[in-house]
């Protein structure tokens, strides 16, 4: 190898040299580095999710306080007492009768975030005025839900029976808020009350009414309306009321035949038998396990005990097992179930 050889040689190494120092030196120097934008990645995405928590947090919070500018009130007792003297004010308003109605409060219920109270309602009026408390409380502003809701026929043409749960909440914890009396956005003057009047109009709910007889002829004497010296039955007479007047339970039974109706209390005589009380638990209906009955005449005939649902005659009570009897009666002796009528 002669001089110019060992030259390019020499320089062929050193270059080579050279690169792998300056490839060294690099990697010493930007790992680090790397290291660094790699956390800073990090924290710059926790810090995002961050600032997006906490807008969704003051978003939530600006929702749950306008949610709570509805509610009645920040405890239990102040919010079932609000939620009935407004529920009151709206059967006033629609021109029903506050004594046609029984209002019995639904024992508060824990949820996540809240209590569920509110009221069992039962009562009974014209058909217009009806449907006037159903469109109030559908456009009330207050926060509530109403449910299980039932109308079926009255005693008399034009007025129905209705029967549902109004619930509320009470937020806990509460927000601190400021409420205000709230106003529905309609009215029964709105145009969309208006487009239920063919309801009443058309008298859908309006009790089945049975063809006059035929006109008696020339020559022939009138038929008696019923056989003569026969007591009505008790399919004539119906449980139409079960409310409480200054704390004592009351039981009102209508005469249908007579149009009359008369009221008892616990421990009166009733349809061979002895009134024991009033039974409030909300319970499923008894042929409809979908419908709730929230009230029922509870008889005592011998050793049994026997339930009539508010709106059913007498003729369709039904015996008890054990089981069934509310507590605080003493049961009856088991014995095998009739399938007769008693």
């Amino acid at each position: 190898m002669n001089a110019r050889e060992k030259i390019m040689a020499a320089a062929v190494g050193g270059v080579a040299a050279l690169v792998l120092v300056v490839a060294g030196v690099r990697s010493v120097l930007l790992a680090p580095l790397r290291e660094i934008d790699k956390t800073t990645a990090v924290v710059r995405e926790k810090i995002a999710k961050i600032q997006a928590d906490r807008r969704a947090y003051f978003v939530a919070e600006d929702k749950l306080k306008t949610v709570a500018m509805r509610t009645f009130a920040d405890s239990v007792d102040p919010a079932s007492a609000k939620s009935g003297e407004i529920l009151t004010q709206q059967i006033l308003a629609t021109g029903l009768e506050e004594s046609d109605f029984t209002r019995l409060p639904i024992q508060p219920r824990k949820l996540r975030g809240a209590y569920e109270l509110g009221w069992n309602v039962q009562g009974d009026g014209p058909l217009t005025n009806v449907v006037n408390l159903l469109f109030l409380l559908n456009e009330s502003p207050w926060l509530h839900r109403t449910e299980n809701l039932t109308v079926a026929n009255g005693d008399a043409p034009g007025s129905v029976r209705v029967r549902f749960r109004y619930l509320t909440l009470v937020l806990d914890p509460a927000p601190d808020v400021v409420r205000t009396n709230l106003a529905p956005a309609r009215t029964l003057e709105s145009p969309e009350r208006h487009l239920l009047n063919s309801i009443v109009s058309r008298d859908i709910l309006r009790p089945y009414i049975k063809r006059p007889p035929a006109p008696v002829l020339p020559g022939q004497p009138p038929r008696p309306a019923s056989k003569p010296g026969v007591p009505p039955g008790p399919e004539t007479f119906r449980v139409v009321s079960l409310s409480e007047w200054r704390g004592q339970p009351e039981v009102h039974v209508r005469d249908l035949s007579a149009g009359k109706t008369v009221r008892y209390r616990p421990g009166d005589e009733l349809a061979g038998g002895t009134i024991a009380m009033v039974d409030y638990r909300s319970l499923p209906m008894p042929g409809n396990s979908l419908l709730m009955s929230s009230s029922r005449l509870i008889l005592k005939v011998g050793a049994d005990y026997y339930a009539v649902e508010r709106g059913r005659t007498l003729a369709e009570k039904r015996r008890l097992d054990a089981s069934e009897i509310p507590p605080g009666l003493a049961p009856a002796a088991a014995k095998p179930l009739s399938s007769s009528k008693p």
